[in-house]
């Protein structure tokens, strides 16, 4: 499978740890802690994947990196 940059953060307004994956359009999950909305996400991005193939929708490849990784070239 392939491997997906996944941001998680706390949002003050839903009181709990958000997980989404950039590159799948509204692919995202929540959890009480970070690691849960990870787990969740991860489902997330495995259910998002499956339906696009199931409707003949193209997967994109994983291409966002945040800053932080492209200042280290």
């Amino acid at each position: 499978m392939k491997d997906y940059h996944i941001n998680v953060f706390w949002s003050d307004e839903d009181r709990c740890y958000i997980a989404d994956i950039p590159d799948l359009k509204h692919c995202s999950a929540r959890g009480e802690t970070a690691e849960s909305a990870v787990r969740e996400v991860t489902v997330a991005k495995n259910l998002w994947i499956e339906a696009a193939r199931e409707v003949g929708k193209p997967v994109p490849r994983p291409r966002y990196k945040p800053l932080i990784y492209q200042l280290g070239r």
